[in-house]
C-alpha cells in the first residue's frame, strides 16, 4: 500500500487503487494517500466525530471593501468563528478562549498557522486537541456547540 506502482502512481491507503486522484492528502505534513472517494469518506467521518459540519465561508468579493463580520449562530444568535480543519471540512468555534480544564475533551480545538509550503487562503486552520492532554491551564478554542444554547 502506498508503494510506487507504474507511470509514478501511487496506491490509496483505503483501497488499494491507483490513478491520477490518488494523492497526500491532510494540510500538515503527509496524513496519508488516499484516492478522491476514499478521502471524501474519510474526512466526512472524522468531521461527523468532531462536529466539524459547519459550511465553509463564502470566498470575499476582492472589490468589496467592507468589513466582514464573522457569522452568527442560527440557533443561538452568537457570533462564531469558522475555520477550515486540518481535513478539510469547517468547523464553528467560540469567540473566546478557555483554560482546558474548562472544556470538556471532545470540544476542544487549537487555532495552528499552516507551514508556509500550502498556497492557500486560509492560513489558520482548526485541529482538534487530541492525544496528548494540554495542562488544566493551557488556553483552548471551544467548539461552539459546547456553548450554543438556543434561544
Amino acid at each position: 500500500m502506498g508503494a510506487i506502482r507504474d507511470y509514478d502512481q501511487f496506491a490509496c491507503h483505503r483501497c488499494g487503487e491507483s490513478g491520477h486522484t490518488v494523492r497526500e492528502r491532510g494540510r500538515f505534513g503527509l496524513m496519508a494517500r488516499y484516492c478522491e472517494r476514499c478521502w471524501n469518506t474519510f474526512a466526512n467521518e472524522m468531521a461527523e466525530a468532531d462536529g466539524a459540519t459547519a459550511a465553509p465561508r463564502p470566498a470575499p468579493d476582492p472589490d468589496d471593501v467592507t468589513w466582514i463580520e464573522p457569522p452568527v449562530c442560527p440557533e443561538c444568535g452568537a457570533l462564531v468563528r469558522v475555520y477550515p480543519t486540518n481535513y478539510d471540512r469547517w468547523v464553528s468555534l467560540a469567540m473566546v478562549e478557555l483554560p482546558a480544564k474548562d472544556v470538556p475533551e471532545a470540544f476542544r480545538w487549537r487555532l495552528t498557522r499552516l507551514p508556509d509550503r500550502f498556497p492557500i487562503p486560509n492560513d489558520i486552520v482548526a485541529v482538534r486537541v487530541r492525544g496528548i492532554d494540554p495542562l488544566p491551564s493551557e488556553p483552548v478554542v471551544p467548539a461552539h456547540r459546547m456553548m450554543c444554547v438556543p434561544e
